[in-house]
């Protein structure tokens, strides 16, 4: 069953991972015949052009735009807009995927640091929700943002990535509460372990891959399309009554620390 995902789409941080899978299941869910899907890309002005991706979205039908540019820069951010609402002629999904990981400890990492983590993984979310608003009050649209277990709890290594995606979940309640009245609905995804290519030097490992797996209740890492199910629910109207919420996607990791107390019973 198609969920039915509105037309015009904005994905930050899409040349792969999560992105790319986002950015796949929203082609193949959109009624094209009824009308096109015109999605916007962004990526990192370091990556390189994510043809292969480009060319499935419009092997399916889709109409693409790929913009590169740093999105810690504000330019560059109310750039993304402009040109997302000129191609698109509106908004209906904002989808804030772009972020990335500094690990350190409070009492090692620079002020430098601190800052770009929020510069990165907070403050482009603000400025393109900004900029997007009137586009997407227009069109009841939604906001969905990708933080991460972290930022639901403190994880001892990440001093300023677990503090920034905690910041990226409050404002986007805060949004979800600020924007209902526009008919603008705001949520995030927490996903928890996903092998990714950010992340696939971690499973290289085997060893470390089973200690890993180990951990999660569900018994296996997560995946993209894991991630990219639950912004596809979110982004459709079988969601509309859901705003301001956190859906968090980790496999029972984040509570099943009580059953690994040593002494209880098995």
């Amino acid at each position: 069953m198609k969920l039915e995902i509105k037309m015009k789409v904005l994905v930050t941080g899409a040349s792969e991972g999560i992105g790319g899978a986002i950015c796949r299941l929203f082609a193949k869910e959109c009624n094209v015949e009824k009308e096109p899907l015109d999605i916007v890309l962004t990526v990192s002005g370091s990556k390189s052009m994510p043809k292969q991706l480009i060319d499935d979205l419009e092997a399916l039908g889709a109409c693409t735009l790929l913009i590169k540019g740093d999105i810690t820069r504000s330019d560059v951010c109310e750039d993304i807009a402009a040109q997302t609402l000129e191609f698109c002629g509106g908004l209906d999904v904002f989808i804030s995927n772009a972020g990335g990981v500094s690990p350190g400890k409070l009492k090692d990492i620079s002020t430098d640091v601190w800052d770009m983590q929020f510069n990165l993984n907070v403050r482009p979310t603000f400025i393109l929700a900004q900029k997007l608003h009137s586009a997407l009050k227009v069109r009841q649209g939604t906001i969905i943002a990708i933080s991460s277990m972290s930022g639901l709890s403190a994880h001892l290594g990440q001093a300023a990535y677990s503090p920034a995606k905690s910041a990226l979940i409050s404002l986007c309640q805060n949004l979800a509460q600020e924007w209902a009245c526009d008919g603008i609905r705001v949520n995030c995804v927490a996903p928890g372990m996903i092998n990714t290519p950010l992340t696939s030097k971690v499973y290289d490992h085997e060893k470390t891959t089973e200690a890993r797996t180990a951990l999660v209740p569900l018994g296996r890492i997560g995946t993209p399309e894991d991630i990219a199910q639950i912004v596809a629910f979110l982004a459709s109207d079988k969601s509309s009554y859901i705003t301001g919420q956190v859906i968090l996607a980790d496999g029972g990791l984040s509570d099943s620390i009580l059953g690994l107390i040593p002494g209880l019973p098995k």
